[in-house]
């Protein structure tokens, strides 16, 4: 039997934790018997003394077994999951996941919902006449083996040891650790019983990780977990300087989604989505290299295929199908709010705070700032102008749909978020690299 003092002491000193020490932490931890001013002792511990790769995986591990895992067993075919570390606009697996279902890939995925300036994906589909999240287990299995799509509500007891953990991380200045914050991710993934996972890395304004660097270290050290657990995984990190896409907000979300599942999306989110579907395709080994995969990934969207297969997860679900062509009978916000360009010198952005757009749409109601909070799925802002491009007077750079919650200071904070110069601006690009 260890002390967790002592274990505090090892860690403070700068010692690598055994594996049966870690598994006693969690353990103790998750029953009650080590108190959280000790934990939170810990976690201060491991901020400055960094966990090794042999301890991340072990403490992955350890977090799996505190609770549940699926078994997704009775599935037939290749079961992939694709996670996302979150980002303003990030509706990405609205349209991967169809894209992917459609070319054989099981997606038995089980999402959780938003809080802060990022959206979650339940929220989003929730915005869907209809629509619902939960399902018995035995429905679940029996979609995905149907349709091979299915996204849901996170059962309760999955990562019991990760949901006490973040929580105290998230209050004693121990979020920004690469290796609780690889162990968090990958502890819920592993669980959720896919054979491979693909990882969205967002880098930038808008996401958690704010600079190349550490999301590439968060990458790598990600997949090495997927490796060690006997998971192909692979990582992409992609840019979040700036909203993906236009639409931020949840219906106005999932509309976008339909649009470039029709091949009209944004060309950012668009370009993001191909890559992102490619790679899920490749992992699966039914193409024999990325350039095959991209090439299958856009035929199944000029097809419809992609399309359909959204438009069969919404009817198994419960939503109503003809949202995809009526996006009238989405709930409609009551005010809608222009921001327009007027002065006379010809201008060009050359920066948006994706963090500023995002905390605006969660002023006019379309995120969380608790658990509690009710979402509003009708507002949100559409942004018609992003980096690179030229404006002129009377352009519109945004579109702020709101139900009267907040609408001068999400405008102000809009404001805020643009930066214009008089110089061209060269486009960013949307992808920086995949680490596998």
């Amino acid at each position: 039997m260890f002390r967790i003092v002592d274990l505090i002491i090892k860690k403070r000193n700068n010692e690598e934790f055994t594996n049966e020490e870690i598994k006693f932490i969690i353990d103790e931890y998750v029953q009650g018997n080590i108190p959280d001013y000790q934990m939170s002792a810990l976690l201060m511990a491991i901020y400055f003394n960094p966990l090794t790769e042999k301890e991340t995986l072990d403490l992955t591990m350890a977090m799996l077994k505190s609770g549940d895992e699926i078994d997704l067993s009775s599935i037939n075919g290749i079961k992939v999951d694709k996670h996302s570390t979150g980002g303003v606009g990030d509706k990405t697996s609205l349209v991967v996941a169809p894209i992917a279902s459609a070319l054989g890939v099981k997606l038995a995925k089980m999402s959780g919902r938003g809080l802060g300036h990022s959206g979650g994906t339940l929220d989003k589909l929730e915005s869907i006449p209809g629509f619902k999240i939960e399902m018995s287990s035995t429905d679940f299995f029996k979609q995905v083996n149907e349709i091979g799509l299915a996204i849901i509500g996170q059962s309760a007891n999955i990562t019991p040891a990760d949901k006490k953990l973040y929580a105290l991380r998230d209050v004693t200045g121990t979020i920004e650790s690469k290796g609780l914050i690889a162990s968090s991710i990958m502890s819920k993934k592993l669980a959720s019983g896919a054979d491979h996972i693909v990882l969205d890395v967002k880098v930038g304004s808008g996401a958690f990780m704010k600079d190349l660097k550490t999301a590439k270290e968060l990458a790598l050290a990600m997949v090495q977990i997927g490796k060690g657990a006997k998971r192909d995984t692979v990582a992409t990190l992609t840019n979040m300087d700036q909203p993906l896409g236009c639409a931020v907000g949840n219906s106005l979300e999932v509309i976008e989604a339909i649009e470039t599942l029709k091949g009209k999306g944004p060309e950012d989110f668009t370009t993001l989505c191909v890559e992102l579907a490619a790679e899920i395709v490749l992992v699966s080994k039914i193409a024999n290299n990325i350039d095959e995969a991209r090439r299958l990934v856009i035929d199944t969207i000029e097809n419809g295929k992609a399309l359909d297969k959204l438009r069969q997860m919404i009817i198994y679900q419960g939503g109503n199908p003809e949202v995809i062509n009526d996006y009238s009978l989405f709930k409609q916000a009551e005010e809608v709010c222009e921001l327009v360009y007027e002065n006379d010198e010809e201008m060009y952005v050359d920066s948006i705070d994706a963090l500023k757009v995002g905390q605006a749409s969660v002023l006019l109601g379309a995120g969380r700032t608790t658990k509690e909070d009710e979402i509003d799925h009708s507002v949100g802002i559409l942004v018609h102008k992003k980096i690179g491009d030229k404006v002129i007077k009377g352009d519109k750079i945004a579109t702020i749909y709101s139900n009267g919650t907040k609408t001068n200071e999400a405008l102000e904070l809009l404001l805020e978020a643009y930066v214009l110069t008089n110089k061209e601006v060269e486009k960013p690009i949307i992808i920086y690299e995949t680490v596998r």
